[in-house]
């Protein structure tokens, strides 16, 4: 990845997990930026990565090639408006925020920009994280290219010719770490009911999510059904566990669970 200077608007979880994963894979802590409101968050970026911050948006954006736009959704066509008189037509924009479209940030600049718009998703924090991308025909392949390897810095990554792309990518990432916490959660309280500690509980469940994790990483030539025929031994324990999933209907949970997240980044397209 070429260096360029890297500006990020904002200072949450999200600005520190990419900036974490380039500093840790080389790239120059005084190619990048962090700008927010908040003096505490910017401090600890600073001691952590030694990165340059600031409270200037205005500012930092002049001096950068890379704007990366990582404040909440509610917060963006505020911060958008303050950079609007910049010229832009040179640096490359990407935003990590859920729902809004390519073409509402045209019309928050009001003038042609580089965009690319990623989902990332919390499991970047640790480099393991996933992330959508997408560009429309104007952006140029070399920011394509620089757009990808920042956010590969994190974790894997998924290139969508279609905008929808990112909101099923939303679904399937972007929100689903959740839903793996909440079924681990349930598994906790029910092991909890049988009497287990919840010490022994917690280890328990964590160790199996992350082997299972592992299984299928490293078996790319088994489906996942049959990963779980493998382990799903006829009239045994888990068979009566996974059939009693089933019987309650586990798949129609989750498949309408995955399409109330797309229905919700459908609206909040229009919302913001």
């Amino acid at each position: 990845m070429d260096t360029r200077k890297v500006v990020f608007i904002g200072a949450g979880n999200m600005s520190r997990s990419i900036i974490g994963g380039l500093v840790q894979s080389g790239y120059p802590a005084s190619a990048i930026t962090a700008t927010n409101p908040s003096q505490p968050k910017l401090d600890a970026l600073q001691a952590q990565f030694g990165i340059r911050i600031g409270n200037d948006n205005r500012l930092a954006c002049q001096q950068a090639d890379v704007i990366v736009l990582a404040v909440k959704p509610q917060l963006m066509a505020s911060v958008c408006s303050d950079l609007a008189t910049l010229d832009l037509s040179q640096k490359l924009i990407i935003t990590i925020a859920a729902g809004i479209p390519a073409s509402r940030y045209q019309d928050f600049f009001a003038q042609p920009i580089q965009l690319v718009r990623t989902m990332p998703n919390t499991p970047s924090m640790l480099g393991l994280g996933l992330t959508g991308l997408y560009a429309d025909a104007h952006v140029e392949q070399a920011d394509r290219q620089f757009a990808g390897s920042l956010m590969a810095a994190v974790g894997e990554i998924v290139w969508f010719e279609h905008e929808r792309g990112i909101n099923q990518v939303i679904a399937c990432a972007g929100s689903s770490p959740a839903y793996f916490f909440l079924f681990m959660e349930a598994m906790e309280q029910a092991a909890a009911k049988l009497g287990v500690a919840d010490a022994d509980a917690r280890l328990m469940i964590q160790q199996a999510a992350v082997g299972a994790a592992q299984m299928v990483k490293a078996n790319p030539e088994l489906s996942l059904a049959q990963l779980r025929a493998q382990v799903t031994s006829k009239g045994g324990t888990t068979f009566e566990a996974v059939n009693t999933l089933e019987q309650h209907n586990l798949r129609d949970s989750v498949d309408a669970a995955m399409q109330a997240a797309v229905n919700r980044a459908e609206q909040m397209a229009d919302q913001f």
